[in-house]
């Protein structure tokens, strides 16, 4: 299995290079034919949201809307994929960025819970605390 990188995905979902697209369509055709999967590590969603949000300006909506549908691409493994799902709905439901999101969903994965932090923001998400004097 081979991996992807956040610019391969930017291409396939924001279309603004077409011969760059081309080959990511290509890429993901032959690995569908092949019954491959294209593994995408947690790192690189991390990367990919704040891509879309910070170059693209992407809302909160549009930015879930784009990971689901990376979720449920039968092509692509995404690492630790319960976990970025755990990250969409807190991310969804609140305030928070949402690297902090897959934070508390990778601690909530590996049951160990709650994730400490000193951001306020963060803190106020279901599975984080903050911790204080």
């Amino acid at each position: 299995m081979a991996a992807l990188d956040t610019n391969i995905l930017v291409r396939y979902l924001v279309r603004d290079d077409a011969r760059q697209l081309a080959l990511a369509h290509g890429l993901m055709a032959r690995a569908i034919a092949a019954g491959d999967t294209l593994f995408v590590p947690s790192t690189v969603v991390i990367e990919l949201e704040w891509v879309l949000r910070a170059s693209f300006g992407f809302a909160k909506p549009n930015i879930l809307t784009a990971m689901t549908a990376l979720l449920s691409a039968v092509e692509l493994s995404i690492e630790s994929e319960p976990a970025i799902e755990v990250a969409l709905r807190l991310y969804e439901q609140g305030s928070a960025d949402f690297a902090d999101c897959v934070h508390i969903g990778l601690a909530h994965q590996a049951g160990e819970m709650p994730l400490w932090t000193f951001d306020k923001a963060c803190a106020k998400v279901d599975g984080a605390s903050l911790l204080t004097t």
